[in-house]
């Protein structure tokens, strides 16, 4: 059985989306975090990927419904 590479997909997505405009905005987080749930499950790397792309979401582009979700998020990741 080989290792699940969704992380990479993750890594590779995320750039993408912070490249259109350099920020990141709810429908592109949650179609991230679909790409990590999709086999059923957050495996470590997939976590390490998340928090990174969370880290690099700077304070003042943080509505209140994404606050919500990367609250949501961050109960998920255990962070």
């Amino acid at each position: 059985m080989s290792e699940p590479r969704d992380y990479l997909e993750l890594s590779f997505r995320s750039i993408q989306c912070f490249a259109d405009d350099g920020r990141l905005d709810l429908g592109e987080l949650d179609s991230l975090l679909a790409i990590a749930e999709r086999d059923g499950a957050i495996d470590d790397n997939e976590r390490r990927v998340l928090k990174n792309i969370i880290g690099r979401i700077k304070p003042d582009e943080i509505d209140q419904p994404m606050r919500e979700r990367l609250a949501e998020i961050e109960q998920k990741l255990g962070a």
